[in-house]
């Protein structure tokens, strides 16, 4: 089974409470799961938990109580005030008001360990890094020189870093973590398949915050080229690059097409070409706009003219990073990067019809072009699918509003400044989201009206 990191893991916790699979829940779950391999392991009825002030603890917290019969003492680092999250407080809130065995440590001498059959290990998960120093220290090396057998939440503590618990068994949850050893006890909590699949807000996290030291461009440089028969399909994707967090977005456009969109907003950058429609004469201006950008996102509004695709088959293959869309989706055409087909589109890239399939009949057709080409799709529909050949997953945000000319373009400049911070599949996934949600956010306000 493929291991999921701890930002991964993090964000599919959001996911699964963006669709009201509540942490509460979850940390039941695994505190039962935990208790199960403590009634199958401990030797003896004494039971030392040591545990830190996050949701590792927390799980020990729900154990404590499933382990009825036994003589648990659990030690908490620290102070129950300190207790940083709300299920882990509840949790021992209730062990504190049904009189259960704790202690709240300041040192790790006051804990107990030489004389019980077996220690809970639920210090730290794993969102842990850096050196451990302090009352944890000092709890891990208490551990390791108990003698006793060690069975550790999640993972051992301190994994990756100065100090680590020594584990003679590990319970990790749903799915295993990177450097676990391959006789971890893997432990269902209740995560159904179809909250890995669909796209949740923890996605939209995995993109990260602006760090504080951030200078300008660090957030993304865009270049949208489009534009010649529509205008306002560059210009859309342009506003929604920046919206969506790019530092700098340049439109390079059609002669005509540029003087309209440099009228649209201040902050974007417009390098008019030379004609109403892409040519050869415009390469050399193109590949000095593709060589100061991070992200080339083409394709909205540049109709089909056959100088147009020829210039788009020279500039291709210089960007490194591309969204391609609308008029550049091709099957003559070098694409690569990121793909935006709605199911039209992707019929003539790929010669593959899904029009008469259901969302989960598309999963395998789009998994199995994307992994073909190298490339991610970004599928468009009534459910959007987003493949890079091994991963898939699904978007329902969204609503029939949103077929008014110009979501797609909205959609391309999105996923342009997500991928210049993050990578395609992540970008692709997170984009869909957000576009979808901003549609459903639209509706409340607006309905299906015209603006």
């Amino acid at each position: 089974m493929k291991v999921i990191s701890a930002e991964e893991m993090a964000a599919l916790d959001a996911n699964c409470r963006y669709f009201g699979l509540l942490p509460l829940q979850l940390m039941e779950n695994a505190g039962a799961a935990l208790a199960r391999e403590v009634r199958a392991r401990a030797g003896g009825k004494r039971i030392a938990v040591v545990a830190g002030r996050g949701n590792n603890g927390g799980d020990a917290f729900v154990a404590a109580r499933h382990l009825a019969g036994f003589d648990v003492t659990v030690y908490l680092l620290g102070r129950a005030r300190d207790i940083a999250t709300e299920e882990a407080r509840r949790n021992w809130q209730i062990l504190s008001l049904l009189d259960y065995d704790l202690q709240e440590t300041k040192d790790s001498s006051e804990m107990s360990l030489t004389n019980c059959d077996l220690i809970v290990d639920a210090i730290f998960g794993t969102g842990v890094r850096g050196q451990i120093i302090g009352l944890e220290a000092q709890a891990i090396d208490a551990i390791n020189r108990s003698g006793r057998p060690v069975l550790s939440v999640d993972v051992p503590s301190g994994m990756g870093t100065n100090k680590t618990v020594r584990a003679d068994a590990i319970v990790t949850f749903h799915r295993p973590k990177p450097g676990l050893p391959q006789n971890a006890i893997l432990a269902d909590i209740g995560i159904p398949p179809a909250a890995e699949l669909f796209v949740g807000e923890g996605d939209l996290w995995l993109m990260g915050k602006r760090a504080s030291e951030s200078h300008k461009g660090d957030s993304g440089r865009i270049l949208v080229i489009g534009g010649g028969p529509y205008t306002g399909a560059p210009a859309l994707s342009a506003l929604a690059a920046l919206r969506a967090g790019a530092d700098i977005v340049t439109v390079a456009a059609p002669r005509d097409a540029a003087r309209t969109i440099s009228g649209y907003s201040p902050n974007l950058i417009v390098a008019g070409l030379s004609a109403d429609h892409l040519r050869p004469q415009d390469l050399g201006l193109l590949r000095e706009q593709i060589a100061r950008h991070d992200v080339v996102v083409m394709g909205m509004g540049l109709g089909q003219d056959p100088e147009t695709r020829q210039v788009l088959s020279e500039i291709m293959p210089l960007c490194s990073k591309t969204v391609i869309d609308a008029d550049a989706l091709h099957p003559d055409l070098p694409i690569k990067g990121i793909v935006t087909p709605h199911a039209g589109e992707f019929k003539r890239i790929s010669g593959i019809s899904l029009s008469r399939l259901g969302c989960r009949e598309r999963i395998e057709p789009v998994r199995k072009y994307a992994r073909e080409k190298g490339l991610v799709v970004l599928l468009k529909g009534k459910v959007d699918l987003i493949s890079d050949g091994e991963v898939v997953r699904a978007n329902a945000t969204g609503n029939p509003g949103m077929t008014v000319g110009g979501t797609g373009d909205v959609l391309a400049g999105i996923v342009a400044a997500f991928y210049a911070r993050a990578s395609a599949i992540r970008a692709a996934t997170a984009a869909a989201f957000v576009n979808g949600r901003a549609g459903d956010l639209a509706y409340l306000e607006k309905d299906y009206a015209p603006m």
